[in-house]
Parts: structure tokens; C-alpha cells; sequence
């Protein structure tokens, strides 16, 4: 069975999606956000205080940057709870077969995608400070970035995996289902995507354009996850990109507003970063991945049918009969 394929082991009916689609957006939209509220009314004076910054932005409530990225982390720990729990008690499945299809977890997998991201993030971001120095500004104080070092590598994760297994897992697979085909979910779930991010600051700043950046990157994730039948890359490749942001530059009109090593001090404007890993390195990163893993038949893998597997259908009718 391919990796859309193993939404058929579960429960399909159109209520069981509803259902879990509203308990993910219960858990990680209010019960998640509800220790962040109470934080911003701790460090609010008054509620119009409160008001304004819920209206811009809490940090300027003068929060600590760990304890303010801590607890917006909680809110995607709780959405993956709420997740889990919507695969493994109301469609009736494995939370595995919401990860990959093969018949356990590939960590080598999330590993290589991890290491090899990290990498490649890690060169773009210091060829980017060599050539413009005078954008950038020493931000190392060591208490903070520790703090800030330990919560990026042990809780980011929970945050990218949530993203990964809501988009290229449970709605890449539940539309997949629905449409019978691999191009519909891989086109929608990476637009949807881009979509959820378009309400970070960078948006705000740079404009729409940025959207082919974050479209681009889910464009990205999608094919990864389609060639080699499970997320086990994409979680890799995710995660280590949100904690090489989180640690390594930060700005002042970013989503991420860290004590990072260096403080990105330029004025935003749309540059070559942003279409550079889209047309450069993601094209390059997915060469090598399917040198490494033996992946063929592109236009099968990305575009071709969905049905559900015979034996299943088999397994339905003796359990009727």
C-alpha cells in the first residue's frame, strides 16, 4: 500500500474528518492558546493593554523571547495531541500510518533529511553574513541563547510535526481518498500551506510575493513525502529548518523574534533568499534524495490514481458477510 493509501485502513465517512478537523482546530486554537493568553494577562497592566497587544502582537507586552516561543510552541503540542487522538480513536487507525507506509517509522530517514537540511541552511545563512556584514549585528548573550538552543532542538520538533502530519499526512491523505488522484492533495495541501502563514509579519512586510516562498517550501515537502511514500524526510527537513531560524538570525519584524547569534538589522525587502532555496535547492535537495532512495516514476508518484487496495475490500466483505 502507498502512503495515501493508508487512510483506507481507518473509519471515511465524511464526519469522522469533520470531527477530527474540529477537535485539531479545538486543541491547538483554543485549549493550546489559552496558557498563552493567561501568560499575556500576567504581564498585561490593564485589559485595554491586553486588547492592544492581542490586536499586534504579545511581545510587546515584554515577554521573555524562550518563554513567549515556549508557549506558542504549546499550542501546536496540543494540536498534535488532538491530532493523534482524532487518527487513533475516531478513524480507527494507526498513528503510523498517518507518519509513513512503511511497516515502522524510518528515523534514518528523518535523520538524513535533518543533517542534510542543516547543512545546506547553515552555508546559505553565513554566505549571507559574509556578503553583507553590515546587515548583521553579534547578538550572543549566553544565558538566553542556551535556554533559547535547548527549546528550538527539544520542542520545535513538536511544532514542524504538527504541520507536517496535519498537511502532507492527514490532509494529504483524506483529500487523496476524496479525489482519487496524488496531484489535487499535493497542489491544495501546499497551497492551504502557504495560506497558514500568510498571516506572519514577513507577509505583512515583503508582501504577497513571499508566498512563493512558503507555497514553494510546501511544494517541497509534498513531493518528498509523495516519492518516498511517508513523511519521515519532510519531518526532517522541517524541523531542523524552524530550529536553524529560531537560533541562528532573528529580526525585529519576523515571526520568530529570538536571542539568537545574529540580528538581521536591513530593512526588509524581497531578495534573491527568498527564490533561491525554491528554484535552486529544493530542485537540488530532491536530486539528491532520489539518488539516495531509488525513487522513480515521478509522474505516477505525483499525479496518479488513488484506489483503495483490493484486499482491504476483501477484508470488508468478510467482516459484512
Amino acid at each position: 500500500m502507498n502512503y495515501i493509501q493508508q487512510a483506507f485502513k481507518g473509519n471515511n465517512e465524511w464526519y469522522h474528518w469533520v470531527l477530527t478537523i474540529l477537535l485539531v482546530f479545538v486543541g491547538w486554537q483554543f485549549l493550546g492558546a489559552l496558557p498563552l493568553m493567561a501568560l499575556a494577562v500576567m504581564h498585561s497592566a490593564n485589559m485595554t493593554e491586553f486588547t492592544k497587544a492581542a490586536q499586534d502582537n504579545f511581545m510587546t507586552l515584554g515577554i521573555d523571547n524562550n518563554l513567549f516561543l515556549f508557549f506558542m510552541i504549546l499550542m501546536f503540542i496540543f494540536g498534535l495531541i488532538s491530532l493523534i487522538i482524532g487518527v487513533k480513536y475516531i478513524h480507527k487507525r494507526t498513528v503510523r500510518s498517518l507518519v509513513t507506509s512503511r511497516e515502522s517509522v524510518d528515523w534514518k530517514r528523518f535523520w538524513f533529511g535533518f543533517i542534510t537540511w542543516g547543512f545546506v541552511a547553515s552555508v546559505i545563512i553565513v554566505i549571507g553574513i559574509f556578503l553583507a556584514p553590515e546587515n548583521y549585528v553579534w547578538n550572543f548573550k549566553a544565558k538566553p541563547f542556551f535556554t533559547l538552543l535547548a527549546i528550538s532542538f527539544l520542542f520545535l520538533p513538536f511544532q514542524t510535526s504538527f504541520e507536517e502530519l496535519l498537511f502532507r499526512g492527514y490532509f494529504m491523505q483524506g483529500l487523496g481518498v476524496l479525489a482519487k488522484n496524488r496531484w489535487l492533495p499535493l497542489i491544495l495541501t501546499s497551497v492551504c500551506f502557504g495560506l497558514l502563514h500568510g498571516a506572519n509579519p514577513e507577509v505583512e512586510k515583503l508582501g504577497y510575493i513571499s508566498m512563493v516562498f512558503y507555497i514553494g517550501t510546501g511544494l517541497f515537502y509534498g513531493i518528498t513525502t509523495l516519492m518516498d511514500e511517508g513523511t519521515e524526510l519532510a519531518l526532517g527537513l522541517h524541523a531542523i529548518n524552524n530550529i536553524v531560524a529560531a537560533f541562528f538570525v532573528t529580526t525585529n519584524w519576523t515571526v520568530f523574534q529570538t536571542d539568537a547569534l545574529y540580528v538581521d538589522t536591513s530593512e526588509p525587502s524581497v531578495s534573491w533568499e527568498m527564490f533561491f532555496p525554491v528554484l535552486v535547492l529544493y530542485p537540488l535537495i530532491l536530486f539528491v534524495f532520489s539518488k539516495k532512495y531509488g525513487w522513480k516514476n515521478w509522474m505516477e508518484k505525483l499525479t496518479g490514481k488513488i484506489e483503495e487496495p483490493v484486499n482491504l475490500k476483501e477484508n470488508y466483505r468478510v467482516l459484512e458477510d
